[in-house]
Order: C-alpha cells, then sequence, then structure tokens
C-alpha cells in the first residue's frame, strides 16, 4: 500500500541530524554591507577547466560549477544539506499545500521581482520551457534523470509551476532543485531544442541567467570573465564587481597559486597529498577547506566491449565485455587493491576506505561490503578457479583464446597518475597486462560528442574519476545506473551510466523507490541499488573522497558547500579588509 509521507521529512531523515528544519533565504553575510561591486575582482581558479555552461549538456562538475555563477535553480541545497528556496518563496511541502496528498503534483510559486541579468521578468513560461529542452526526446540532456515521471509542467500564471507526476512520487524535487538543474530562458533557449542543442554556441557560451554574475567573455577550457549582475534581486550583493574564473593546469599550480603566492583567491577540487596542502598552507597566503559529502573516487569497468576496431555505434551497444563478463574477474581486481594505502598517498585525513556507490548520507550506506584489507593472493587463487589461467609463463592470464590485457584510462592529475601506478602493479601481480592512459582534465569532462577521449564515451576496459550528486536523496542519482541512460550517438553520448551497466533487476528495483514515500524503506531500497551496482561489476570503489579546496585569508563569506555548487553562495562572498 502506498504510504504517504512530507517529502521534506524524507530529505532530514535522509541527511540525518546535520539537516535543519528551518527554511530561509540566503541570508546576508557579515561584511556585507555596501554598495554592489565594492569590492574588486575575486579570481578563481579550477584546474579542471570548463568547456560548455549549461549543465544540461555536460555531465561534468567543472561546466555544473561554472554555470551556477550565472544560471540558477528554484530550490538548491544549503552547506547542511537543508533544501532552501531560491527562486521561490518556499519549498512545496504536503503540509502547506504545496505538494498534493497522492504526492502526484508540486506547484511552485516564483518569488516576485526576480529578473534576468537582460532586466526582463523571470516567469514560469522559463520553467516550463527548461522541461521541454532536457526532456526534449533528441536533446540528450546530462540530467535527464531529473526529469524521470514528469508527464506535464503547467504555467497557470507568471509566478506559478505546476509539475505533474505519472504516479505518486514521494521526493519530487528532482526537477529545477540544484544545480545540476537550473533554469535557463526561453527567450534565448527557443532554437536550441532537440538535436540543436549542442549547436548554440552562443547559448552555451554565453547564457543569461537570473545569478548574481553574468558573462562577459567565455574562451572554452581556458578563461571566463564574469561582471555583477546589475540586476541581481539582493542590494548590495554581490560585493565584487568581477570574477576572473581561469581553468587548466593542475591541482599543484592550483594550490600553489591560492596558498603561496595569492595570485587567485579560490582553488578547487584540491587532489593533493596532505603533505604537500600543508607546506602549501604554511606559506600564509590561504587555507585549505574541506567537508565529506557523497563524493567518490572509483573505477568504472566497462560492461561492453571496447575494441578500437569497432565503430561508434557498435562501441556504444549493451554486450558481454570479453573479460568482465565473468564477474569473477571484477572481483579479483577489487581484491588487489590496497585502499588504505591509497588513502594515504593521495588524501590523507580528506579521504576515507570508499566500498559503496553511494557513501553518504550516512541513512543511506550500505554495510555489505568490506574492502578494507587487499587479498593479493585471494585474487588470485579466485581467477584461478574461474578458469584463468598463465599457460605460456608471460604473467598474463587467458580464458578462451583472450588475454586478461587491458586499458585503464584517467583525467590528468597528479593523485590519479599515482593510483594508476599503483592499481597497475596490483593487477599484473595477480596476472593482467595494464596499459596506462591519461587525458586532459578539460577534454575528459568535456562531454565534446565529437571528442573520442570523453569519460562518456569511454574507449577504454575501465576508467578512474569521482562523481557525486546534488542533495541529500540520491534517487536521481541512482538513476543514473538504468538500463536507458547508457550514452551513445543516440543521446548526443549524455548520460550517466557510463559502465553500460544493464539489469532488470536493478531497474525494477528503482521503480519501487521512486514510489516508496517511508524515508527507512527508502534507505534500504537504495543500499539495495547500490550493492546490485556494486556486485554487479558497474564499478569498483575506491575513496570516499572529502572535497577540498583552498581560499585566500583574504576572502570572506565562504562556506563550503558538498551538496551543491561549491559556489553556491558566491553572492555573499565579500574582501576582508586589513
Amino acid at each position: 500500500m502506498f504510504n504517504k509521507e512530507n517529502p521534506m521529512k524524507l530529505v532530514n531523515a535522509l541527511l540525518g541530524a546535520t539537516a535543519a528544519c528551518a527554511l530561509a533565504p540566503m541570508a546576508f553575510a557579515e561584511g556585507h554591507e555596501g554598495e554592489r561591486g565594492r569590492d574588486g575582482n575575486v579570481s578563481i581558479i579550477y584546474w579542471q577547466a570548463p568547456s560548455i555552461l549549461t549543465p544540461f549538456l555536460s555531465g561534468g562538475t567543472k561546466d555544473t560549477e561554472a554555470a551556477s555563477l550565472t544560471l540558477e535553480p528554484l530550490a538548491r541545497y544549503d552547506e547542511a544539506g537543508t533544501l532552501t528556496p531560491w527562486l521561490v518563496e518556499e519549498i512545496p511541502t504536503v503540509e502547506n499545500g504545496g505538494v498534493t496528498e497522492d504526492l502526484t503534483q508540486i506547484t511552485w510559486k516564483i518569488a516576485p521581482g526576480i529578473l534576468w541579468s537582460d532586466g526582463t521578468p523571470l516567469t514560469s513560461a522559463d520553467v516550463k520551457f527548461t522541461a521541454e529542452y532536457c526532456m526534449h526526446p533528441d536533446g540528450g540532456c546530462a540530467q535527464l534523470t531529473k526529469f524521470s515521471g514528469v508527464t506535464s509542467v503547467e504555467t497557470p500564471d507568471e509566478k506559478t509551476v505546476v509539475v505533474t507526476f505519472d504516479k505518486p512520487t514521494p521526493f519530487p524535487y528532482g526537477p529545477f532543485v540544484g544545480a545540476e538543474s537550473p533554469i535557463l530562458q526561453a527567450a534565448q533557449f527557443a532554437n536550441c531544442l532537440g538535436a540543436d542543442a549542442p549547436t548554440c554556441t552562443e547559448q552555451n557560451f554565453n547564457p543569461i541567467g537570473t545569478g548574481p554574475f553574468k558573462v562577459v567573455e567565455f574562451k572554452p577550457n581556458d578563461v571566463i570573465t564574469y561582471e555583477a549582475n546589475e540586476n541581481f534581486r539582493h542590494e548590495g550583493k554581490p560585493a565584487f564587481a568581477s570574477i576572473t574564473f581561469k581553468g587548466g593546469g593542475d591541482a599543484t599550480s592550483a594550490g600553489r597559486a591560492v596558498m603561496e603566492t595569492g595570485e587567485f583567491d579560490y582553488g578547487w577540487n584540491l587532489q593533493l597529498a596532505p603533505d604537500v596542502i600543508a607546506t602549501m598552507e604554511a606559506a600564509g597566503k590561504g587555507k585549505a577547506v574541506a567537508g565529506f559529502g557523497p563524493l567518490l573516487e572509483r573505477i568504472m569497468v566497462n560492461q561492453t566491449n571496447a575494441d578500437p576496431a569497432l565503430g561508434p555505434d557498435e562501441r556504444s551497444v549493451i554486450r558481454p565485455h570479453p573479460i568482465f563478463k565473468d564477474i569473477e574477474v571484477i572481483e579479483a581486481m577489487s581484491m588487489a587493491i590496497d585502499r588504505p594505502l591509497l588513502v594515504e598517498v593521495g588524501y590523507g585525513q580528506a579521504g576515507k576506505v570508499g566500498c559503496n556507490w553511494i557513501p553518504a548520507p550516512p541513512a543511506v550506506v550500505s554495510t555489505t561490503f568490506d574492502c578494507s584489507t587487499p587479498d593479493i593472493e585471494g585474487a588470485k587463487a579466485k581467477l584461478e578457479a574461474a578458469g584463468w589461467v598463465d599457460s605460456n609463463g608471460d604473467g598474463v592470464r587467458e580464458k578462451d583464446g583472450v588475454e586478461m590485457r587491458i586499458l585503464y584510462q584517467s583525467s590528468t592529475n597528479a593523485v590519479r597518475q599515482d593510483f594508476q601506478a599503483l592499481i597497475k602493479d596490483w593487477w599484473e601481480q595477480i596476472g593482467f597486462a595494464v596499459d596506462l592512459r591519461n587525458v586532459d582534465s578539460s577534454v575528459f569532462f568535456g562531454g565534446d560528442p565529437s571528442s573520442p577521449d570523453t569519460f562518456q564515451k569511454f574507449y577504454a576496459d575501465v576508467e578512474m574519476y569521482a562523481n557525486t550528486f546534488n542533495g541529500t536523496d540520491p534517487q536521481s542519482y541512482l538513476g543514473n545506473m538504468l538500463c536507458d541512460k547508457a550514452p551513445s550517438p543516440a543521446s548526443q553520448w549524455q548520460g550517466e551510466n557510463m559502465s553500460r551497466f544493464c539489469s532488470e533487476e536493478y531497474d525494477a528495483l528503482y521503480a519501487k523507490l521512486t514510489e516508496t514515500a517511508d524515508a527507512a524503506e527508502r534507505a534500504e531500497i537504495s543500499k539495495k541499488l547500490n550493492d546490485l551496482a556494486v556486485a554487479g561489476g558497474a564499478m569498483i570503489p575506491l575513496v570516499h573522497r572529502g572535497r577540498l579546496s583552498a581560499h585566500a585569508h583574504s576572502l570572506g563569506g565562504v562556506k563550503l558547500n558538498v551538496w551543491d555548487s561549491e559556489l553556491w553562495n558566491v553572492a555573499d562572498w565579500y574582501r576582508i579588509k586589513n
């Protein structure tokens, strides 16, 4: 029987004690008195350079966060994981009448006085258009799972948006919530629907937004220049008149630029060894900030044939991988990995052994797997029992004429290359031959449908990267592993099921999650979905990573957010005066 429950209770129950009950609009921070733009320029460095400024056409965090300076959702998660109204008056719930008692409909009320940066008003028509844009069958929207089950988006008036689902939806906060699902201006993107979406260069590089900053110039994979949005709804915000957003380089140079030389004010995602961070902080220009959310470093395991002799259409078809069709092989690969050593080498206190796809919040973390102790000999025995043997003494196991030779790719980054070298050694000890490949981060995470080097195309046997999700409910994120979410030419190579994992049991259980209201039951289903994906060989979890960034001592107002964009409250940043 369907159990009705206030959707906001689910958010707080899944998050746990860290979630606050109060919902409040963006508050003024200390030091935020005065005229807009009074503090001049603020400089930000993301060593993974943004390549596009709409999250609907890229699954890369770098692109989503750069876009979040301009594009905003109706609601988002604050630094405590609390669902917070952003462009609306309040969060709709059953109690306040914003969600129908049968949980099939949610009504959003846009707050008055919100303007686009071009001075025109934000209306419900923009919200409706955004749904049409992402849900277009030919569009290849990277965030399509946010709109799962949506049958209509109606606009009774200019400030009201009514979203209807095809069945009771206990967690209706997928569409238009979080940095990954912002609102697009209908007038600007009107000619960018469906297959035309990737061709709209001007719109994708210079989106008009409601956020605190607007784009002045975008040089893909290089530099973005922003200036304060004179039509931003909060008086006196932002304190900075402009942003210089530098992309490219590496984590080491980014960390030095903030904490040693003081060239930049904020540096993102500093994948650096703990001793390196400590040395940089000692220079006295800035400090590192960290927090644990659902960010997981993992190895995705290709479930289809990555043979380069096959064309793009063939390489996107879900079929048994010649080696990984034996689940024992993937199990042995996981057993051989010394995760505590990876944590020590790569992250120190900013990392934990990761055995699960969903590592946070605590309420949804599975306890099925224990991967903290490596077992090289056990991995060898497992492969032997599965029929993978080294018959000619060359150190490489084979079975049925197929040798265990694989290509292991990742993005270019010092920590990831250290991980690749260690894992290559462990895998070769158990009978693999491993070739390593690394790709520039801006290209790897760029989502360019014409590039063969993106993590979506996955032209390798295994690939390593980190990913996370907005908010505290993993439903949309878990939906990324559905059979029909595999990137392909038909979807403009968008989609988050990189492994091409496909399980009827998984799909059926996910459908049950979407119609379950009880928080405890939702948590149990989420754990089972995690277990199916991990045990089914979709990925090999490695490290539960804290988000580690850095900011200058002179930069005030920064609140690290592990549940949304790190730049979520950039309107509150200000320069600390000496």
